[in-house]
């Protein structure tokens, strides 16, 4: 029997919230558990109910999304919140991320991207489409990073680095760079094991950590 993801959605326009529940129960692994419409209600609807993902707007009454966000996450690390909101501001984007949000998704872009989104996530990446990476890219001073353990990664190994930390899966990857998956699967071993981690949320901590994302 497949897992049954349950999912929370937070946000304050009824219809949004039907239209999202519909497109999400397409997916028969996937179960709305619960809808909050305000910020206190998503904190305490997230905390009685465990979801494993939180769809969550910005814009909410009573608490917004962001201090929504900052209370979930002080809880729970491990929290996997994704951004679901008209705000495309670079201001935005950057302190969500900042705060641990797992993602972010336009709503002008809710359609099958959300399925993307929810499914990278769960596979332990942050998803971001190119134009918030590159946002936050421009707006992240580069700190000093471990240049011991950076510095040990061959030229292919730091490009196979950085579609991970993009989100791409490694079949994606090995179309991308043409290679075979096994070979795309070697070079992400050698990776992990340069930067001595284990698992894929390891390496987003890493990521953050020195500044990489």
């Amino acid at each position: 029997m497949e897992e049954i993801i349950k999912i929370m959605i937070a946000d304050d326009h009824s219809l949004l919230r039907s239209g999202l529940k519909l497109l999400l129960q397409k997916r028969s692994t996937f179960k709305v558990v619960g809808e909050a419409a305000n910020g206190c209600q998503a904190i305490e609807l997230y905390n009685q109910l465990n979801p494993d993902i939180l769809l969550l707007d910005i814009s909410l009454p009573k608490l917004d999304g962001i201090q929504v966000l900052k209370k979930i996450k002080s809880r729970d690390k491990n929290a996997k919140v994704i951004i679901l909101t008209m705000h495309e501001d670079e201001d935005y984007i950057s302190s969500v991320m900042d705060l641990g949000a797992a993602g972010y998704v336009p709503k002008s872009a809710v359609d099958e991207e959300l399925y993307s989104a929810i499914d990278t996530v769960l596979d332990g990446y942050i998803y971001l489409r190119p134009k918030e990476i590159s946002t936050i890219m421009k707006r992240k001073q580069k700190a000093p990073v471990t240049k011991d353990l950076i510095e040990e990664l061959s030229p292919r190994e730091r490009e196979v680095l950085g579609y991970l930390l993009n989100g791409y899966t490694l079949t994606e990857i090995a179309k991308e760079l043409v290679l075979s998956i096994k070979t795309i699967d070697t070079h992400k071993t050698r990776i992990f094991n340069k930067l001595n981690i284990t698992k894929k949320s390891e390496l987003f901590e890493y990521a953050k950590r020195n500044n990489l994302l």
